[in-house]
């Protein structure tokens, strides 16, 4: 607690201050925060950087005090020491695209983010829901009440005639969706200034701009979240306004590489809904308008928020149906094509994949970027990391392993660079300082999936 406050709190009568911080013992100084040495793992920093053999990462309470050669470990007085030696240290991992209350199911929900924190995922930028429950989660796992990666999420804008889709009936029960401040139709007669303070009221990161939305109308909703300090994650088309349309806006991240194709589209869909495939003949080579595309978003540092897993999941559930607006094998040219040229690459899911499956998806998508898209295991384990934290405007404190950064680690007992299924065999998480060792996790139950199966 800061000094200030807590001289403040204390003038109060007792049981003011009780009631205001239980926690607060007047006139006693805070807790010291532990140290903690994390000794003679082999160190992927996230920076990109090579493997760095038997190195020390010392942590301070929730912080990485400093990252040295275990030779060069002083005495660090009541420090417990864990020891790591044949271990890979690795940031957390951060999956950057997720729903979890779309329909909020908090024990499925919990069930969820049990499973990712004793996987190695120590955060995760949910891309539109239910705010309400939304934001008890995100309290919950911050402070420590559930094992959970920390949440960074969404207030979601689109046009009217969105808000027809059922999904945003259940992500705003007991209220007209479309009017509320976390799922918002706008119009040339929205208040845009009040509509995203009011977004922003609900504890929401960043603005989601979803579809059916002319340039126009993209273009105020950017200017005026980043105006009040917040971030702009949008589809990579909203239809009508086109990947370009987006991209130029000044949109912070972008989501699902198929999307990009619709920039190299005869005509661009008019809505979200009645949206026509891409057009794959036009990627049997190289294409002109989606490569100055890749130069535009490398420019403006634009993220790609690639989602090859969904694509994966969407063609696989859909034999002997109707085939998705894009196949899998297009959405990791895409990807590989847009890395290449030198645009960051996010991973997110935006599926959590079978309920019953020992690690999360996120451990697909990293595979598919490697072996659909080109990456290498590390840059793999860059885009969840380094650039996941970038994602939720969180780079200064997680995302690498560095002194006074969030310690936020994953140790694994094999090496992901020689292959990055090794991701799966995780032996403790570390999330703000907090231990979830592996062997202690508990799986996620047929009765905890109950209604999502």
């Amino acid at each position: 607690m800061r000094p200030i406050l807590a001289t403040l709190l204390c003038r109060l009568s007792a049981a003011a201050a009780i009631a205001l911080i239980p926690q607060l013992v007047c006139g006693q100084p805070a807790e010291s925060p532990k140290t903690v040495i994390y000794r003679g793992a082999n160190l992927i920093d996230g920076t990109g950087a090579p493997l760095q053999h038997d190195m020390a990462i010392v942590t301070l309470g929730e912080r990485i005090a400093a990252v040295i050669p275990s030779a060069q470990v002083g005495s660090y007085k009541g420090a417990t020491v864990v020891d790591m030696h044949g271990q890979y240290a690795l940031p957390g991992l951060i999956d950057s695209h997720v729903h979890l209350a779309t329909a909020p199911n908090r024990r499925f929900a919990e069930a969820l983010l049990r499973r990712s924190i004793y996987s190695g995922v120590t955060a995760v930028r949910d891309m539109a829901g239910d705010t309400r429950a939304l934001g008890d989660y995100s309290r919950a796992a911050y402070m420590d009440e559930m094992p959970s990666p920390d949440i960074y999420y969404a207030a979601l804008m689109a046009g009217p005639q969105f808000f027809k889709d059922p999904r945003t009936a259940a992500a705003t029960q007991g209220h007209i969706p479309g009017q509320v401040p976390w799922m918002r139709a706008i119009t040339d007669q929205t208040n845009m200034q009040i509509a995203i303070a009011e977004a922003h009221g609900t504890g929401a990161t960043a603005i989601k701009v979803y579809a059916d939305l002319p340039a126009a109308q993209v273009d105020r909703i950017v200017a005026e979240a980043h105006r009040q300090g917040m971030l702009v994650w949008a589809h990579a088309a909203v239809f009508p306004a086109s990947p370009k349309d987006v991209v130029d806006s000044g949109a912070d991240v972008v989501s699902h590489a198929c999307m990009l194709a619709y920039q190299a589209s005869d005509k661009m869909p008019p809505e979200y809904h009645n949206r026509a495939p891409v057009q794959d003949d036009k990627f049997k080579g190289d294409n002109a308008a989606v490569d100055a595309l890749f130069a535009d978003m490398k420019n403006r540092g634009t993220i790609l928020d690639a989602t090859l897993y969904v694509y994966e999941s969407m063609w696989r559930e859909a034999t002997g149906k109707t085939k998705p607006y894009c196949s899998l094998a297009l959405a990791e040219k895409i990807a590989g094509e847009a890395h290449l040229a030198g645009v960051k690459i996010s991973a997110g899911t935006d599926d959590p994949g079978a309920w019953d499956a020992p690690y999360p998806s996120l451990d697909d998508e990293l595979a598919l970027l490697v072996h659909g898209a080109g990456f290498t295991p590390l840059e793999a384990i860059v885009a969840s990391a380094r650039v996941g934290a970038m994602t939720i405007g969180q780079a200064q404190n997680m995302g690498t392993i560095a002194p006074g950064k969030l310690a936020n680690l994953v140790f694994v007992a094999k090496n992901p660079l020689d292959d990055i299924a090794n991701i799966k065999t995780v032996t403790l998480t570390v999330k703000r300082g907090a231990q979830y060792f592996r062997k202690d996790y508990r799986p996620i139950t047929r009765d905890e999936a109950k209604g999502e199966m």
